[in-house]
């Protein structure tokens, strides 16, 4: 493998092609970016040793795709289309329902792997690319049988090398359940600091009372609306039954509260105490 193509150069895109790098230092690294700025940084930043456009993956061993949601749905075809018969196309989008979708008849379906890589943080932009940022974390493939198996080794050579689990899971159930464990805490982040920005008008005493936990709980209210916005038009029907269960328990609290039922309140967060279990171990 020698030329990778990475289409969208921050924060996941950066990161892989930093890190695909570190363990492959002979490979050239090409990026592509709607925006020639974002390009410039990542080349200044060493993310990439040269400039390209969407016509020059016809020369690509490797394409990473990471780019919003609903642009993945757009160029994914054209992709496939330009890229030679021995070329590896993956993605790394937060839905793959409608990404799966838009290319299960194509002719060269073998070549696509639909990847997640559960990793990342609140910020964005080349800046934002770090080393290490796969290390011990989850990366979700979906429908791999419809990829080549001389490419899916080629993929797994990849992100073993990165660190990566791999779990296997097809695109409606992984969907489903990233509502519940990504996408509703994106929105709880996000309305979160809405209810505190609107009540407390005071900016300073937001800055003076805020504690570590609402700093960490509305960490995620920093992320890209660009990015966020696709992801949530995407997976619409999951999200809206996570939040409607969501809101149950909040308007359920609200009601013990009224009632005084303190009792039910300590039950609650003490059931709910068995997360610490469940998570132990994640960064």
């Amino acid at each position: 493998m020698k030329n990778i193509y990475v289409i969208g150069v921050g924060l996941i895109g950066g990161s892989l092609a930093k890190d695909i790098k570190q363990h492959n230092p002979n490979v050239v690294i090409h990026g592509i970016s709607r925006k020639d700025a974002t390009l410039e940084q990542a080349l200044s930043l060493g993310l990439i040793d040269k400039k390209a456009t969407l016509d020059d993956v016809q020369y690509a061993d490797l394409v990473i795709v990471s780019i919003p949601v609903d642009a993945t749905v757009k160029l994914l075809p054209s992709i496939l289309d330009k890229i030679p018969d021995t070329g590896l196309v993956i993605d790394a989008g937060s839905t793959k329902e409608a990404i799966c979708k838009v290319v299960e008849n194509h002719p060269k379906r073998r070549n696509f792997l639909a990847a997640h890589p559960i990793a990342g943080t609140e910020h964005s932009g080349p800046n934002a690319a770090i080393s290490g940022l796969f290390e011990g974390k989850t990366n979700i493939i979906c429908e791999v049988e419809k990829t080549a198996f001389k490419l899916q080794e080629q993929a797994l050579e990849i992100f073993k090398a990165l660190g990566m689990r791999i779990r296997y899971m097809n695109p409606e159930a992984h969907d489903k359940h990233i509502a519940y464990v990504s996408h509703l805490s994106h929105i709880s982040s996000f309305m979160l600091g809405k209810t505190v920005i609107e009540k407390e008008k005071n900016e300073r005493d937001i800055f003076d009372m805020a504690g570590s936990g609402f700093a960490s709980t509305v960490r995620l209210a920093k992320s890209s609306p660009e990015m966020w916005t696709p992801i949530f038009k995407q997976n619409k029907v999951n999200v809206i039954e996570t939040l409607n269960e969501y809101i149950n328990n909040l308007t359920q609290f609200k009601e013990f509260m009224e009632q005084d039922d303190f009792d039910a309140i300590f039950k609650e967060m003490q059931d709910t105490n068995h997360i610490k279990d469940i998570l132990n171990g994640i960064n």
